[in-house]
């Protein structure tokens, strides 16, 4: 079985896009196009329809993507294997993190890390918490180190390295700055500036209201903490940001009797074997 046939199609069918399969694969479109056809033709089935510019799975492309995904990671495992056996810290880890986590939390370590293996090529994806965990339970990513989901599948295993305290915050020139007490009846009267309605911690807020049959009044959305920063200390809105991200700034947190935190930390897949860069760098971390 051509194993680079198999990356090509999968590829393709995460992305549905040929272009977009030959940036994932450091590729040019038509290695990726060559690549597929040579699979196709191996195994006598036409895996995708290619109608204009739209690409999407046949129903024989369908059946076989899961299996084409497990022989890649059972062929990643291998090699995990092999490195393990050489106790060699060397070759490519593809690490995934937050833009926060990245900017925040995460210098110093990799600083350390680099110096102590100069032989691992390290390739840091940003990307929102939640794509990370479903690109590490996909095999796509070895580790990331994420906003923890707070009830993570039976795939994803999960060690917590730090806690963020979420502190609410307006603008000095918010109606509510300065008030000696706010109640959270009075907060959700007023547009919020908040992360996405599908992230780990919009639900850590929205469950807490949900409890105190609480709705939030949403001004506007962005995935970006430090857009979000900057929405806030603008007056567009109150906000929930990590106390970590407060020195330096203008913006006043609100005395709401509500404590909420967020964790921080390690996700692997509980099935695999985790390559020697990927280990050297979880040593690394607190």
């Amino acid at each position: 079985m051509d194993f680079n046939g198999l990356q090509a199609f999968l590829a393709v069918a995460e992305t549905g896009s040929f272009s977009r399969a030959a940036q994932r694969l450091y590729l040019t479109q038509p290695a990726v196009s060559k690549r597929l056809a040579t699979l196709e033709d191996e195994l006598g089935l036409v895996l995708f329809d290619r109608v204009g510019r739209r690409v999407t799975l046949t129903h024989a492309g369908e059946v076989l993507l899961p299996r084409a995904r497990e022989l890649l990671l059972q062929a990643q495992d291998m090699k995990h294997l092999a490195s393990e056996l050489t106790e060699k810290v060397s070759g490519p880890l593809v690490l995934g993190t937050s833009h926060h986590i990245g900017l925040h939390r995460l210098p110093d370590v990799l600083r350390h890390y680099r110096d102590a293996y100069p032989d691992v090529q390290l390739d840091i994806r940003f990307m929102d918490s939640e794509a990370a965990c479903r690109s590490v339970e996909k095999g796509e990513l070895e580790l990331a180190v994420v906003t923890l989901p707070t009830a993570p599948t039976a795939n994803l295993q999960v060690r917590e390295l730090w806690q963020d305290e979420l502190c609410f915050v307006v603008s000095p020139e918010h109606p509510l700055a300065g008030e000696q007490n706010v109640s959270l009846k009075q907060l959700v009267q007023y547009p919020a500036v908040l992360p996405g309605p599908t992230t780990y911690t919009r639900s850590i807020l929205e469950d807490a209201l949900h409890r105190l049959k609480l709705d939030i009044t949403l001004g506007m959305s962005t995935n970006y903490m430090e857009t979000l920063k900057m929405l806030a200390e603008i007056n567009l809105g109150w906000s929930l940001l990590p106390r970590t991200m407060l020195e330096q700034s203008s913006l006043e947190v609100l005395p709401v009797k509500l404590q909420l935190k967020r964790s921080l930390g390690l996700v692997t897949h509980t099935g695999r074997i985790l390559s020697n860069p990927a280990q050297a760098l979880i040593s690394c971390l607190p």
